[in-house]
């Protein structure tokens, strides 16, 4: 495996830096009286193409020869890595191929489209990585939502600006979907403050790393039935897994009801609209609350903001949130 390390991570950084946002780190008093600790938010939702995924996308694109470029790339995705392809790739003048499967929300398809790319929608995911594999022997670079090193020290340099901006931060709490962001910011802070705490969460139904950590391997879900879709990667790699079971203290899995309650508290809270992918990290908060040390300095990820208030609504309603 290509290494991933502080010393490509700060590469990336130089790298991606021309195109992507420097995401701001927000102290938040009213989540601090909830918790009981200081809180700060890192806001990629923020981000363009409202997620982090630009950083890994820029950084993977920016890595390609001459010809790669001029080839173009693919990507599988049902969520946010298509848009930050897609806005990755037109910002760099790449043509680019996204495999969605048919199931896919109508706002990821429709604004995968408005940023240029070529959008295949296949029946499942499976149709889907093996179309993305079809378009790879025809010359097209795959750019993979998470297990690839370019992608994964794009991510990171999420890890190096939170430490720049909240540098006596004891915990870190960042979703997992496929594993790259937090594999990512896992090297960054590690290298830098072996001491810091990381927490993943996920919502049940979108556990693909609890279930590899039990199993000691990736495990391949038969469905994905979260409503965090963001969150819903099949299976984690050989690559993320390893990263997370050496570095992490615990991955929390949460239910979908308590990441919609985590969105609604964001949004009276610390005044922004999350995905339930990012509401998740507050739920993941008011478990740990009070395990985590008197001084703990806590620090949520909160990876995107790619939701409408229609989606918000029918949540609250399916779980009967007031």
């Amino acid at each position: 495996m290509t290494a991933i390390t502080l010393e490509t991570i700060r590469e990336a950084r130089a790298r991606i830096a021309p195109y992507v946002l420097r995401t701001p780190t927000v102290p938040r008093e009213l989540l601090r009286a909830t918790l009981g600790l200081p809180v700060v938010t890192k806001l990629e939702l923020l981000q363009h193409a409202g997620s982090f995924k630009p950083r890994g996308a820029f950084n993977a694109m920016l890595s390609l020869n001459e010809a790669e470029r001029a080839a173009g790339v693919v990507a599988v995705s049902g969520g946010n890595h298509a848009l930050g392809v897609a806005y990755a790739a037109r910002i760099l003048g790449l043509k680019a191929v996204v495999v969605m499967p048919k199931a896919t929300p109508q706002n990821y398809v429709a604004g995968t489209r408005a940023e240029g790319a070529e959008v295949v929608l296949v029946d499942d995911i499976s149709a889907a990585f093996a179309e993305a594999e079809r378009q790879g022997a025809a010359g097209r670079t795959m750019i993979h939502p998470f297990d690839d090193p370019r992608v994964i020290a794009g991510q990171g340099t999420m890890g190096l600006e939170l430490l720049e901006d909240a540098p006596d931060t004891t915990d870190i709490i960042a979703s997992i979907g496929g594993g790259g962001m937090i594999s990512g910011v896992i090297t960054a802070v590690k290298a830098l403050r072996p001491d810091i705490r990381i927490w993943g969460v996920e919502t049940e139904g979108a556990d693909a790393m609890s279930q590899a950590l039990a199993a000691g391997h990736p495990v391949r879900l038969p469905a994905i039935t979260s409503i965090s879709t963001t969150l819903g990667a099949p299976s984690v790699s050989e690559r993320t897994l390893a990263i997370v079971r050496d570095a992490v203290e615990e991955v929390l899995v949460v239910p979908d009801a308590d990441a919609v309650r985590g969105v609604q508290m964001l949004i009276e809270q610390a005044k922004v609209v999350t995905e339930p992918a990012a509401g998740c990290t507050l739920a993941a908060a008011l478990r740990l609350k009070d395990r985590l040390p008197r001084d703990a300095r806590l620090a949520l990820i909160l990876c995107g903001g790619n939701v409408t208030v229609n989606d918000i609504e029918r949540w609250r309603g399916r779980f009967g949130i007031s």
